[in-house]
């Protein structure tokens, strides 16, 4: 993933993190607009989600976060 969606990715799970508390669960989708305008990407999310490492489709937001920095 590129360091835009990275980036994004971290961002989201703060924000729902301060927003709901670190047992907040999110999907993938919550990284992108309800507008479908950039399907390489999601889909490119969707396969390091789904496939890559066979998450659930809610995962807590503060799991996620740690997974994606470690991309970094």
């Amino acid at each position: 993933m590129n360091k835009e969606i990275i980036s994004k990715i971290i961002e989201v799970c703060d924000a729902k993190i301060a927003a709901k508390g670190e047992n907040v669960g999110l999907s993938f989708y919550a990284f992108f607009k309800n507008k479908n305008d950039n399907p390489e990407l999601l889909m490119e999310v969707a396969q390091w989600w789904i496939i890559e490492h066979k998450l659930d489709h809610f995962e807590k937001a503060l799991k996620i976060k740690e997974m994606v920095k470690a991309i970094n």
